[in-house]
């Protein structure tokens, strides 16, 4: 597959094939993957506009596929709790945002390649679909079937698109079921590359390559706690806070508020450095929650506007707005970022532990100033510093999923004995889940598609 595609075990590709072969009485045409991530450093900062430093992970979204002129697409997935569905390739695709099932995500990404190819007949097409990311655990489980979907519906209907374009095709189609994020896990999922991590920037898009360290491994392990981005308010409320903080900021500045949607914009108006945009967000948002009728005043807007302008369809019932903390937390974190991948490009001495003291600092403010944690993530973390990470933070979303460390390669063995016997083996639950929760990931190649070989 090169360097840009991803490494499948034989048997799992084989697998699949006598899966879809049993299903569906044929042999697949194309198989296509996308790989779920790990982000290293830069939380919740996509969405503002700021860079953030992901890798690909060797746990994918796999998908066989069969085109055909049935005039329906049929989904199935190899995981039994996942129903079957299809759809008509004639009529509208509709996307239930209240009821977001797993075959939601696939049409997500059938829909953005249709509408940017604006193709009024899709092909008919036949799928089975089997994931290795764990569902609802920060890996970005969700956002790979949806560039799985962007690909597979991109090469069943003949049409060539680049990386980039499909990466942002399906950042934009991911909002139909109600998530609004940023675009760094599709990003990482089309533009990741074997062996190294990834400065992804936005507007334009484009990813640079970051050399990790030598002597030290990225571990991930998972609290065994879900969170469904879709699902819940949590997520678009962060988002609202950011786009409110924003505004306020550039009102107290003398701009126009109407014209500023994300804290990069005010910062790149202004001409500050993210240190004045620190010292900016302390002299003009007080830490306690605003309340809607502050935020109107200081806007001069409705209530009516509030909710149509400023909020998303789950936020509406929301009355208190933590601004300050919020904005804090990002200008922090896109310093964060840059200084991540300074110590990364000049390889000083002391790289593993500078950067480890990064992640720390980042776990603090997802914990404190973006309040994005959760008790078992904040003792899984803690179990991996005592265990000897130099580094260890939640990522993704986070309320729930998965952290990362940073290990020294000495150190490993003895790192994962020591969480699995803390965090793990005393709880049934989380000890069969053991397996697919603690494990050592090197940066992976990107999305591709491939034949039977």
């Amino acid at each position: 597959m090169g360097p840009y595609g991803p490494s499948l075990p034989p048997v799992r590709l084989q697998n699949l094939k006598n899966t879809f072969e049993t299903k569906y009485g044929q042999s697949p045409h194309f198989y296509a993957c996308a790989p779920g991530r790990v982000n290293l450093i830069g939380e919740h900062i996509d969405y503002c506009g700021y860079s953030v430093l992901p890798m690909a992970i060797e746990p994918n979204i796999l998908a066989a596929v069969s085109v055909n002129k049935s005039g329906t697409i049929t989904l199935a997935n190899t995981n039994q709790q996942y129903k079957d569905f299809t759809v008509s390739c004639s009529e509208d695709i509709a996307i239930d945002r209240e009821n977001p099932k797993w075959h939601y995500y696939f049409l997500c990404g059938v829909k953005g390649i249709q509408e940017k190819c604006g193709l009024a007949h899709l092909a008919g097409m036949s799928c089975v679909v089997d994931g290795t990311i764990p569902p609802s655990s920060g890996l970005s489980s969700s956002s790979a079937l949806v560039c799985c979907a962007g690909l597979v519906t991109m090469e069943a209907n003949q049409k060539s698109l680049s990386k980039v374009a499909l990466a942002e095709i399906c950042a934009k189609s991911e909002r139909y079921i109600g998530t609004e994020g940023g675009g760094m896990d599709q990003s990482i999922s089309f533009l990741a590359e074997r062996g190294t991590a990834k400065l992804i920037e936005f507007q334009p898009l484009r990813a640079t390559d970051v050399k990790l360290p030598d002597g030290a491994v990225f571990v991930i392990s998972n609290c065994c706690m879900e969170m469904n981005k879709a699902a819940s308010s949590h997520f678009n409320i962060r988002v609202v806070e950011c786009r409110i903080a924003t505004k306020m900021l550039a009102q107290a500045r003398g701009l126009d508020s109407s014209r500023f949607m994300k804290l990069v914009q005010v910062q790149m108006e202004l001409q500050a450095s993210l240190e004045e945009m620190l010292a900016l967000v302390v002299e003009v948002l007080h830490p306690e929650p605003y309340s809607r009728e502050e935020i109107c005043k200081a806007l001069g807007i409705t209530s009516e506007q509030f909710s149509t302008e400023l909020l998303s369809a789950n936020t509406q019932h929301v009355k208190h707005f933590k601004l300050h903390q919020r904005a804090k937390h990002v200008y922090g974190e896109a310093a964060r970022v840059l200084r991540f991948k300074s110590v990364c490009d000049s390889e000083p001495v002391e790289s593993v532990q500078l950067l480890g003291d990064l992640m720390n600092q980042s776990h603090a403010s997802c914990r404190d100033l973006y309040e994005c944690s959760c008790p078992e993530l904040d003792q899984l973390v803690d179990i991996c510093l005592k265990s000897g990470a130099v580094g260890s933070r939640l990522t993704g979303a986070g309320w729930g999923g998965c952290a990362v460390s940073m290990v020294p390669d000495e150190k490993v063995e003895s790192f994962l004995q020591a969480v699995s016997e803390a965090y793990y083996l005393p709880d049934p639950r989380r000890a069969a889940m053991e397996k697919q929760s603690l494990f050592v990931s090197k940066p992976g190649g990107g999305a591709a598609i491939f034949l039977d070989e």
